[in-house]
């Protein structure tokens, strides 16, 4: 062993040679541990069994003669069966390479991928090995030919987030042997559809191999969204209209590419939080059998162990410790420097954040570790910044740099604010001025904050003002799941309606919140399919719906909201007031003589501290310094309102847009309103306009 290079025996993976392949698997507690082979053209039939040696960081090694790209392989491990130690071996359970680049196989549920026949005390008989998943030796050798990572600053970035099945299933001008497929997304018409709605960066929904949860598919059901992780390199093969795992991964680049090549990001929405063996009950696939107690987070007490579970699913991988956390670096490193992705949002952030004493800490090994990482500290890095169960699990405005978060806090107040909610408006113009009360008393930048409306978790923008309540009832959970706190209204009628009136309002709140999104500080999030007026139902929760609730329905389209949709993406990337770097601060600008940012009462007054809390408050409008000055009008009342605009006679603005009408931008060459005049601000509206010409002449006495 002497004459094996060092790399091929300490660092987990499979390692490529001319004469053969190298297997490296971690197990620190393991005392045997066996690499299984098996063929491709019959995937239940072991043809050889290996015994593996033990090498430096506790990584087992071995090499096979002759093996190649296209090899099945898995891994049995021997030791102690000791659950209230945190040690889970098994022999009798075929184990995927957590390093694996591709896997096969259906697994879903299986019950020979339980630990246990029967009691939790004692290890299950069954060997799994032949219907049991199988990871893939895979050559990643690829030609980007030049790839160019677009690398979109964070002030020009608009991110759109799509489920890569959703999204094209339906799609008809994609052939239909590749919809629903990485290929899909990466078709000239899907591309095309993207560039010409000017989002410049795709969140994907999880794309790392994962597995269906046996209780829904006891129902006819499967975990749609993905998040119930099974592989940290490997693409979900379900994904791929290629059938073979090299195919597969030559198409994810492909995708990548084609992307890349029309200047768009793709952001990968990661769950290195917790993996697909939940809690003790649930299968043995791979960290458990390899080394339950040194991969996931476990509390000690007289009675033994138990996972931690602060994620919902049952275990919690332990990012404190070093195989965990190499796993995940590990992992990060591939999926940019071999796979070309631009960024990543981590599914319940504040669990991998947690240090060694399973406490969130902003230094912590994790976040320590890509702070000073060349590659990882260069990407788009998104925190969802809380996780469940915990006194320390939400924290909105805690991750240090370079991490930018969802900001839960802007989705909940901007919605209730167009819901009508007394008191809101003050805590509003903080999520519009970019929640420096979150953000800038640790010196964090203005772009810290990704600013949401809608998200897959939750209700789709139409629903958000077509529904007050919930409806989940076809998840099969008599409507007990998803969050009962939505801030949402039905706008008189619950769900379907034919009535004008109802249709108008809620069409009117779409604009005027995604004017809103589109107006704020900070990053712009937009749900696929809310621009187009796609509705789940009002199910709020739609993760096990991999059905015509959850795609996109490509044949029906508002495309009043669509038009709407580009003209406020194309405002906000042509204005530069709209993109703001630095926190407002009240300077003035020396070209308009007005402060960065000035607050106007209905009257054209300026609006002072005391009135900002007025609970019955409806009624502002937000001056914006510039070469030519904006300002926006917010009306979220029930009753239309007289705005006194600001300037004199000799002042004109010209009107950018109006929500309250259903074509807002302006056809033709749009009116010039004389200052101090009284522009009519209908019910739940915004209003845009940019001075033309003329002074302010503002009175900045409050």
């Amino acid at each position: 062993m002497s004459t094996i290079p060092a790399c091929f025996t300490s660092t987990p993976g499979v390692f490529i040679t001319e004469a053969g392949v190298h297997f490296c698997v971690f197990s620190r507690h393991a005392t045997m541990l066996d690499l299984c082979l098996y063929e491709a053209a019959n995937p239940a039939q072991e043809t050889a069994r290996v015994r593996m040696s033990r090498g430096e960081k506790d990584i087992w090694h071995v090499f096979v003669p002759e093996a190649k790209s296209g090899q099945l392989y898995g891994y049995r491990a021997h030791g102690p069966w000791m659950p209230q130690n945190a040690l889970r071996y098994n022999p009798h359970k075929l184990l995927l390479d957590p390093y694996a680049r591709a896997i096969v196989g259906q697994a879903n549920g299986a019950s020979s991928m339980l630990s246990t026949d029967g009691p939790h005390s004692f290890p299950g008989a069954h060997d799994n090995g032949a219907e049991s998943l199988k990871s893939v030796v895979v050559d990643g050798h690829y030609d980007w030919q030049e790839d160019v990572l677009p690398k979109v600053p964070w002030q020009d970035t608009i991110i759109y987030e799509l489920h890569v099945k959703g999204f094209t299933q339906r799609h008809p001008e994609v052939p239909e042997e590749i919809r629903g497929t990485y290929a899909g997304l990466g078709h000239p018409k899907v591309i095309q559809y993207l560039k010409e709605l000017g989002v410049t960066s795709l969140q994907l929904l999880p794309v790392h191999q994962h597995l269906d949860d046996q209780f829904l598919l006891e129902k006819g059901l499967t975990n749609y969204w993905g998040y119930n992780t099974i592989g940290f390199f490997a693409p979900h093969a379900e994904y791929a209209a290629a059938q073979d795992p090299q195919a597969m991964i030559r198409e994810f680049k492909d995708m990548i590419k084609a992307l890349h090549k029309a200047g768009i990001e793709v952001i990968m929405d990661v769950v290195y939080n917790h993996t697909a063996e939940g809690d003790e009950r649930g299968p043995t696939l791979m960290l458990r059998g390899l080394d339950d107690r040194m991969y996931y987070r476990h509390t000690f007490d007289e009675h033994g162990s138990n996972y931690i579970n602060v994620t919902g699913c049952g275990n919690a991988v332990d990012s404190a410790s070093a195989p965990g956390l190499k796993l995940i670096m590990d992992s990060l490193r591939y999926w940019v420097t071999e796979m070309h992705v631009d960024g990543f949002r981590f599914d319940l952030a504040v669990t991998v954040a947690r240090d060694h004493h399973d406490n969130f800490d902003a230094n912590c090994q994790f976040l320590s570790a890509v702070a000073q990482d060349p590659i990882l500290s260069q990407v788009k890095l998104i925190a969802e910044p809380w996780d469940i169960m915990r006194m320390d699990s939400y924290q909105v405005g805690a991750f240090p740099e370079p991490w930018r978060e969802l900001n839960g806090k802007y989705r909940d107040t901007v919605r209730r604010f167009w819901a009508g909610d007394d008191g809101s408006t003050a805590e509003f113009a903080k999520r519009l001025c970019g929640s420096q009360d979150i953000y800038g008393s640790t010196q964090r930048p203005v772009l810290s904050s990704i600013n949401f409306l809608t998200s897959h978790d939750g209700f789709t923008l139409l629903d958000l003002v077509s529904y007050a309540s919930k409806h989940n009832e076809a998840n099969g959970e008599e409507n007990r799941d998803g969050d009962n706190h939505n801030h949402s209204v039905s706008c008189g009628v619950e769900g379907v309606t034919d009535d004008s009136r109802v249709l108008r309002l809620r069409a009117r709140l779409r604009r005027s919140l995604l004017a809103t999104l589109m107006t704020s500080v900070g990053v712009p999030f937009i749900n696929a399919g809310d621009e187009r007026g796609r509705s789940q139902k009002g199910n709020n929760n739609a993760y096990c719906q991999d059905n015509e609730l959850s795609w996109i329905d490509w044949t029906q389209c508002d495309e009043d909201m669509l038009t709407f949709t580009r003209q406020i993406i194309a405002l906000r990337r042509s204005t530069p007031e709209l993109k703001r770097t630095t926190y407002f601060d009240g300077t003035f600008s020396p070209v308009s003589g007005i402060p960065d940012v000035a607050w106007l009462e209905g009257n054209g007054s300026l609006l002072c501290h005391d009135e900002w809390h007025d609970p019955s408050r409806t009624l502002f409008g937000a001056l914006l310094a510039a070469s030519s000055p904006l300002v926006f009008l917010f009306n979220r009342g029930d009753l239309p309102q007289g705005f006194i605009v600001p300037g004199t006679k000799e002042s004109h603005w010209q009107l950018v847009y109006d929500t309250a009408q259903s074509t807002a931008f302006p056809t033709d060459e749009p009116p010039l309103i004389p200052g101090a005049s009284s522009f009519p601000l209908k019910a739940h509206s915004l209003v845009c306009l940019r001075l033309a010409k003329g002074m302010l002449g503002l009175n900045l006495a409050c």
